[in-house]
Formats: C-alpha cells, structure tokens, sequence
C-alpha cells in the first residue's frame, strides 16, 4: 500500500500529481503551476521568497528514465507573485516606465478621478466665498456663523444618513446615491435658483430684522436673506469633506495596499494639481466675461452658468471612471482573517469610534487643521473683499489663488514622495502643522505690526491692505499645498490597516464631522474674540497664541498615530510572514522507473529497499 506522510509543516502528496492550483491562506488568487522540461540544476532561494524555480525532468517528455523529477510547491510563491513576481510556471506581467499594465489600469484611472473632483472642487469652493461675501447685506462676518450653524449641523446629519445607507448598500451604490445628488444640485443652482435668487430671498424680511436687532446681527440674519447661496457654500464644503475624502479615499484604499499607496498616493496628487491650476485658469476667464459684455448684463450670472456646467460634466466623468474600475480592472482580495464586525446603528458606530485612541488621533489631526486654517483664512477673506468688492474681481484673484496653489502643490508633491521614501511616515505627517504654524505668525505679525510697517510697504508699491491680501494669501498657498501634498495622503495611508468596518464608518466620522468641526470650532473662536475684544483685529494676539496651543496638540497627535501605525504595519508584516511559513511542501527526489509520479512508495516509505532513493524527503 502506497504510504502518505503527514507530519506538521507538510502537505499530503498524491502518488500521480497533476498541475494544480494552490491558493494561500492570505485569500490570494489561485495559481496554477505548470511544468516546463528541463534539466534539473537545483533551486535557488532568497531572503524575500521564491526567486529562481527550477524545473523537473519528466518521463513522458522523453529525457530519460534515470532523470530526476523535482517538484517544489510553496504557499510562499503566491504570495510572491502577488507582490509582483511572477509566479512558477506564468509569464511575467509587461511593464511600462517600471509600472505593470495591470497596475497601471487601476492608477490611472485614480489619478484621473481625482483629477476631476480637485476641479471641481476648486471651482466650488471659489465660487462659494464669492456669494457669500460679496452678496449685498453680507460680509465675511457671515462665515463663522454659517459653518458653525449650518454647515456642522448638515454635515452631522450627512454622516448619520451615510452610517445608515452603508448597511444597507453595496460600495457601488452608495457612491451613486451620494454622487448624484451633488451634480443635479450644482446644475440646478446655476440654471434655476441663482437666476431666481431676487425673487426667493426674503430681502424685505431680514431688513426688517435687522433694524430691530442691530447690527451685531448681520452675519446670522444674512444666512437668512441669502438662504440659497448658504446651500450653496455648504454644498461646495461637503463636496470637499463627502467625494474627495469619504467616496475617492475610500475607493482607493479599498483597491491598494500600503507599499502601492506609498508609491503612487504622492503622484495622485500631481494630476490633481495640475487640476488646479487648470480650473484656476477657468475661473479666472469666466470671471472677466464681464469686460467684454454691454451695459445691463449680469456677467456674474453668466459665468456661474458656465462654470456648473462644467462642474456637472467632471461629476458625469467621474461616475463613468468609477463604472469602469469596477467592471474592466482586477481588484485585490483582502486577507479575510480579521475578525469581521457585526453590523451597528449609528450610536454604537460613535462609541465604538470614541472608543478607539488611533481614531481619536486621526480626528485630532483633522480638527487640528480645521481650526488653525480658519483661524487666519477669515481674517484674510475680510482683508480680501475690502480690496475687491466687485464678485467678478474677488472670483478673478480666487482664479490667480487657485493657480498659484497648483502650481505650489505640484512642487510639494515632487518632493513628497522622497519624503515619505527618505524620512517615514511620522516625518512627513509633522510637516503641514510645522508650516502652517510658521505662515500663520508671518500673517499675524503683518496684522499687528502693519501701522510701523507702513512706510516700507508704501516704498514697495502697495498699500497696508494689499500686502495683507497677499501675505494672507501665501500663507493658504503654503499650508494648502503641504496639506495636498503631505497631510492628506498620511491620513489615508492611516485608514489602509485598519479592518472594513472601521475603515468605512471611521471615514464617514472624520471626514464628514471632523473636518466641519474643526472649521466651526475655529468659528465659534473667532464669534467669541469679536463679542469679547470687539473686532477680529483686537483680538489678533489671542488668536496667535491659540493658533501655538492647537498645532502643539497636533504635532503630538501625529506623534502617537506614528508609533501606532508603525506597529499596525509590524503586525501585519508579520502575520503575513507566518502565514507564509506556516504551509511548506517537501522537495521528493526519486531516480525511477514508472510513469513519471511525483512519490512512490519508495520515497516516502525507505524501507522498501529502492536503492535510488536519496533518503528521506527535505523540507524546504
């Protein structure tokens, strides 16, 4: 009888092998190894796996009878190849500029994604500032109020309706359920409500209002009497928090891993900067229709229909490369043995999230930004419609802004991914709060020391409030470009260890509630400064040294994420590296007659006398 060894560490070997298929306990894809003749000449082994794989000599191929037949099959070589090498008995992947086509399809596709959604958002989040501010009855005091009021509380109750549709709908038709509404919206602003702004906004109402509650109370009355283009900023906002952090971060993640995201998230945003510079440059042409229209014409009305329309074109284009990732390119499988997590309702989402130190340091990033972005972005937003009242002229510098921030940002990410190869994770996460910090008092210091400044300003060409709009505006193009380049892409690099479940309601808490929060909380500080000192300029020192307090919390926020994600990342590496070693096949070599059999009795039983044997099987 034909004996069956059967020890720990190796597999049952059938007396007749076949070509077979193995397939890892990593949920790899299977691999079907075939044999190729050739003359034996050993194996070659290296530290990162199965490199070099020799052949067997067959009997049926007709080398011979005394040849040797050396069969290895190892978990390991799957696993190789899903790394990116070939598998034994497969031909290698055709490559381009170093990149596997394979691969290449799902990147590209990515990047041109992201691409859209950076343009549009460039164009939206333009354009928002731009009603807001320049709308008769309203200022940038309005901003405070409007994203602590509105934009919190709708971005609060976004997350509670993703949470839920999330249980019950597929990844494919939650990102359509989201899409689709923000594009009819965006069309439907252009076309209907803005043309019908005069005849639904109550005017009448919150003049009323206002003579009898005074002045103080011009930001929260001018929501109400630009009720439409309130929606409109929160839209534009949520667009920013919703499709590029919750529906992009999250298609991405699901479809690479660590090593391709350390690789090719830096370049993503090289494509979508350019982006930006490119939607700057088209907000700043329908801007100056204007110049080239008769008297009578409302030029601001027609630029924003020209500019949805392309905003609705990119969302189309969007929903179209999301369609054909997940129907023409191969996806990865996930490992399947993390523990999988039931199905929660939204209260238990939240503490299950509070619950976790390593999403409470991922939020602190994100409200850390928040905070310190806003707390000098509305100072200089009132600076910059003192300077350009008119909306063509505020949407025209916003046009110059936005370019000039790609171009920053392309820079940046040139650099980034040397940064993340050179220095690490933890490096490139300090960064973007060590920048913004240093712009943030260059700003402040220009606010508080502008009066003894003045005359070397005036010798330059410029007034006080010139050079205040444009050194609040290096400091957004600064701080916006290492966010771009640097801090966004350490966020979602955190999320990739992370098991589904968290990963999809952890994004939906961050991005949708954090990011607002953050904003609002800079809100309500500023709303506290001004009923406290009386102006925004009074209270300009206060602001600085909470601006010190918030990016020292931040910088050691990222401290902790470091260690955490590093040790994320040994775990993984090494359940990876056990599961590897955990299943191993023996080498059998037979000199033999018969039909070519991987084992005979002869082998694996020594006992029976084959002289040809070479001894019990090795394990490799």
């Amino acid at each position: 009888m034909d004996a069956v060894l059967q020890t720990k560490g190796l597999l049952s070997l059938p007396l007749n092998p076949k070509t077979r298929a193995f397939q890892s306990s990593l949920g790899l894809k299977q691999r079907s190894f075939s044999t190729k003749p050739k003359i034996p000449t050993g194996l070659s082994l290296s530290s990162n796996g199965l490199q070099k794989f020799q052949g067997f000599v067959s009997k049926t191929h007709g080398f011979g009878t005394k040849e040797r037949n050396l069969f290895i099959c190892r978990a390991e070589a799957a696993a190789a190849a899903a790394d990116g090498q070939p598998a034994f008995g497969e031909t290698e992947q055709p490559k381009f500029f170093g990149i596997e086509a394979v691969t290449l399809k799902k990147i590209v596709p990515l990047g041109l994604m992201f691409f859209c959604i950076l343009f549009n958002y460039t164009i939206l989040r333009d354009t928002k500032d731009v009603l807001v501010v320049t709308a008769k009855g309203s200022s940038a005091e309005i901003i405070p109020f409007l994203k602590t009021w509105v934009n919190l509380p709708m971005a609060v109750g976004f997350m509670l309706l993703y949470t839920k549709l999330s249980n019950v709908l597929s990844k494919k038709a939650l990102f359509y359920t989201v899409m689709l509404p923000f594009i009819a919206f965006f069309g439907a602003f252009g076309f209907v409500l803005y043309p019908l702004s005069n005849y639904i906004h109550p005017e009448a109402l919150a003049d009323s209002l206002l003579n009898t509650l005074g002045p103080r109370f011009l930001g929260p009355l001018a929501i109400l009497r630009i009720w439409s283009f309130c929606l409109f900023y929160v839209m534009a906002e949520l667009w920013g928090s919703v499709v590029v952090s919750v529906l992009f971060w999250g298609f991405a993640n699901q479809i690479t891993t660590v090593d391709e995201a350390k690789r090719f998230y830096p370049l993503f945003g090289l494509g979508a900067n350019v982006a930006l510079i490119f939607s700057g440059r088209t907000v700043k042409y329908f801007s100056n229709l204007r110049k080239n229209l008769g008297p009578g014409v409302d030029g601001w009305a027609l630029s924003l229909k020209g500019m949805m329309s392309i905003v609705v074109l990119m969302g189309f284009t969007i929903c179209f490369l999301y369609w054909w990732v997940n129907n023409y390119v191969p996806l990865p499988t996930r490992s399947k043995k993390k523990k999988e997590k039931p199905k929660m309702g939204t209260m238990e989402s939240l503490k299950f999230l509070v619950s976790s130190r390593y999403i409470r340091d991922l939020a602190t990033l994100v409200v850390a930004y928040g905070i310190s972005i806003n707390l000098v972005e509305v100072t200089w937003k009132s600076k910059l419609k003192a300077q350009f009242p008119s909306p063509n002229e505020y949407s025209s510098f916003m046009g110059d802004f936005s370019t000039a921030t790609g171009i920053a940002t392309f820079t940046m990410m040139l650099l980034s991914q040397v940064i993340f190869e050179k220095y690490g994770w933890g490096v490139a996460a300090k960064i973007t709060p060590t920048v913004l910090l240093l712009t943030g008092v260059g700003f402040f210091s220009l606010i508080l020391f502008g009066g003894p400044l003045s005359p070397a300003i005036t010798s330059l060409g410029m007034t006080p409030l010139l050079a205040a709009v444009y050194v609040g505006a290096l400091q957004n193009i600064f701080s916006k470009s290492a966010k771009y380049s640097l801090f966004d892409p350490c966020k979602e690099m955190a999320y990739i260890p992370l098991d589904e479940d968290t990963k999809v309601k952890g994004k939906a808490a961050i991005d949708v509630v954090c990011n607002p929060l953050g904003k609002s909380g800079g809100a309500l500080i500023q709303q506290f400064m001004i009923l406290t000192f009386g102006s925004l300029a009074n209270s300009t020192p206060y602001l600085g040294g909470i601006l010190l307090l918030i990016v020292l919390a931040w910088l050691g926020a990222a401290r902790s994420l470091d260690t955490q994600f590093t040790a994320l990342r040994r775990e993984e590496e090494l359940e990876k590296e056990m599961e590897r070693a955990a299943v191993k096949i023996p080498v059998v070599a037979q000199e033999g007659s018969g039909n070519g059999s991987l084992a005979s009795d002869s082998v694996l039983n020594p006992t029976a006398g084959d002289s040809g044997s070479s001894g019990p099987p090795r394990n490799i």
